[in-house]
């Protein structure tokens, strides 16, 4: 993983967008409560940097949904250097819909649509299972309960991107649910960032998902499959 050409991304290249992003954040944060991590190096390191080491594991305008995108990582920075991808963001608190429908405003982003939902009553959706090129999710759940929630928005042929830490633990725990959802474990990346240890789990969809996921009533999380 090539740091200095993310690093470019964010504090060179996209620079001046990543600063205004910045202070929207900060600024949404006192009312909202947004992240924990406020301080400028922090933010662009643990947040932003974080988030576009993503950018190349998406094809050319793709569709993506956003599984609980909370604060809008990794799907406000991937659209600030991927602006050819389409979002649907899905998040269930109405303040941090309020705060991505601003900055979503503020940039004039094209093709990034925010939905007020759970995600499990999303993906019951008929305009949203299943219709995805990809789907994505940061610090969500662990990835046994992230692949219910994530894997009935992607349409089969297209891909589930987790943004882990060290999560080898997690891949082998969820290999049944990964299965048993019409996914298949593509590849880990593990990389260090900022002097931590990263993953990008790769999830490829090759079959529907049945029709009983995701079951609801926070089962994915009381009992993961």
């Amino acid at each position: 993983m090539d740091e200095k050409y993310y690093k470019e991304l964010v504090c060179g290249q996209h620079k001046e967008e990543f600063e205004k992003l910045y202070e929207m954040l900060i600024q949404y944060n006192k009312m909202y409560n947004l992240t924990s991590i406020t301080q400028k190096e922090d933010v662009f390191n643990k947040h932003f940097l974080d988030s576009v080491v993503g950018e190349g594991y998406f094809e050319k305008n793709a569709a993506v949904c956003e599984i609980g995108s909370g604060g809008g990582f990794p799907s406000l920075p991937l659209k600030i250097v991927r602006k050819d991808l389409s979002f649907t963001l899905i998040e269930s608190t109405g303040k941090k819909c309020s705060y991505l429908q601003a900055v979503v405003d503020n940039f004039n982003f094209e093709g990034v649509k925010v939905m007020n939902i759970r995600a499990e009553e999303g993906a019951r959706d008929k305009l949203l299972r299943e219709k995805f090129d990809a789907a994505v999710a940061r610090a969500v759940a662990r990835l046994n309960t992230l692949c219910e929630y994530c894997l009935p928005f992607v349409k089969v042929g297209g891909v589930f991107v987790a943004y882990k830490g060290d999560c080898g633990e997690e891949v082998a725990e969820a290999e049944n649910a990964v299965k048993i959802l019409g996914g298949r474990i593509k590849k880990v990346d593990k990389f260090e960032l900022y002097g931590e240890r990263r993953s990008l789990v790769v999830i490829e969809k090759v079959a529907p998902t049945p029709p009983k996921y995701p079951r609801g009533r926070g089962l994915e999380r009381k009992k993961p499959l």
